[in-house]
């Protein structure tokens, strides 16, 4: 079977495992506007490598971001043409753009998101409790979704002579609280709306409790935490190494057992990359400080081996990978008819992998634009052999299909909030 051959090939793959491809719902690709940063082209090849074979764009940090119509079809111009693997797009919520939801609901946009706190960018400004309900009376009988990256600024003791490059100095600065009172106010109007809501990237274990009882009120609540949540912990980052940082931050390494805990528990309902990436100087490794590096990682590459490295020592199963990395991220945003299963009607996207098989990631083998993570170096175990997107086949053992075969997913608007909610 030839790289972009389709369906009625023959591929043998041995021993291999044989898995819906996965769905990356959490991914910053930057096009237009940050192409230096990563694009379609660099970040869908990535994904192919990755046994990705859907990632849903984010709104920011493109230039300009999906706040609108008009900017939603910028987007999908420039993304045509170029994306290895199919790509579906968030919609954002800011300020005053609540009259923009609804054209692009019914232009094909997954849902939307929001910040509660400072984005990063400047053309994607937090929210208000105001905007929210504006946002909420709009997205009220439409199915969609909100999305929250949620943290509030809580004032801190602030520590003058704490130093910058010091890890720690930056992980007190945004500490668990934050996320708990934010994720109260999600709690509050979700309840209060019964507009489905996600909470984005949770790092904390602490807001749990509050979001499971929420949910036994009648919230129509989900959650997720990132790769590098549940792989990296506070205390091994060494001083200066900027490449660690991201928003929420990670924490230390009680807390991540517990989102583990969690996890098996199924109180965390999926696990994305959250690939936010960046130039080199803007994670400022010369200085090391991490107060004023760039906060994202990047990882769509790695995504399957990162989480089946630490989840099979911990009693998952293949069955699990499936469900948090790939069922549950394509009921998210609306594509669960189409992708993220092996049932009949659905689309050939399959990955083959080893999940024996044990590798070293190397700046040579990267295909995001830009080469810094924190895992560089590290064995993960779990090789991405074959990588089949609609029954054609677009990645095999290092090389791609010659030709971008990747396609806009436009979601259709969703007829009734329960409809989704049925599906969780």
């Amino acid at each position: 079977m030839e790289l972009g051959s389709t369906v009625g090939a023959v591929l043998d793959v041995g021993d291999s495992v044989v898995m819906p491809g996965l769905v990356d719902s959490h991914v910053h690709v930057n096009e237009p506007g940050r192409v230096s940063w990563e694009g379609f082209w660099t970040a869908t090849r990535a994904a192919a490598a990755g046994g990705v074979t859907t990632v849903v764009d984010m709104p920011l940090n493109s230039i300009p971001p999906t706040t609108t119509l008009n900017h939603f079809h910028e987007k999908l111009r420039e993304a045509t043409g170029k994306c290895f693997v199919d790509t579906a797009f968030w919609g954002g919520v800011i300020p005053g753009n609540q009259l923009d939801l609804q054209p692009m609901i019914q232009a094909g946009v997954a849902g939307f998101k929001c910040f509660l706190i400072h984005s990063g960018v400047e053309e994607f400004p937090h929210v208000t409790a105001c905007d929210l309900h504006a946002a909420m009376k709009q997205l009220q009988g439409t199915g969609s979704v909100l999305l929250f990256h949620a943290e509030l600024d809580v004032q801190q003791p602030s520590e003058e002579t704490a130093d910058p490059c010091h890890y720690s100095t930056f992980l007190q600065s945004r500490p668990d609280v934050m996320e708990v009172e934010a994720i109260r106010t999600v709690t509050e109007l979700c309840l209060q709306y019964k507009v489905r809501c996600h909470i984005v990237h949770l790092s904390s274990a602490k807001p749990l409790e509050m979001i499971q009882e929420a949910q036994r009120a009648g919230a129509p609540l989900t959650v997720e935490t990132t790769h590098h949540y549940l792989s990296l912990c506070a205390e091994n980052i060494p001083a200066g190494a900027t490449q660690f940082k991201c928003c929420p931050p990670i924490r230390g390494s009680d807390n991540r057992e517990l989102l583990w805990s969690a996890l098996k528990a199924g109180q965390i309902d999926m696990v994305v990359s959250d690939h936010s990436p960046c130039t080199p100087d803007l994670k400022n490794l010369e200085s090391g400080d991490f107060t004023q590096a760039w906060g994202g990682i990047s990882s769509l590459q790695f995504g399957l081996p990162l989480f089946w490295s630490s989840a099979s020592k911990r009693g998952f199963e293949l069955s699990d990978v499936v469900r948090l990395l790939s069922q549950k991220t394509a009921q998210l945003c609306g594509l669960d008819k189409q992708k993220g299963s092996l049932s009949p009607g659905h689309d050939a996207d399959l990955v083959i992998w080893d999940p024996e098989r044990e590798f070293e990631i190397q700046e040579a083998g990267i295909h995001h634009k830009n080469k810094i993570t924190p895992y560089l170096g590290k064995t993960l175990q779990g090789v991405v052999c074959s990588t089949i997107l609609r029954g054609q086949l677009v990645y095999r053992e290092g090389s791609f299909c010659p030709e971008p075969l990747g396609k806009h997913l436009l979601i259709p608007p969703r007829e009734t909030q329960e409809a989704l909610c049925e599906a969780f």
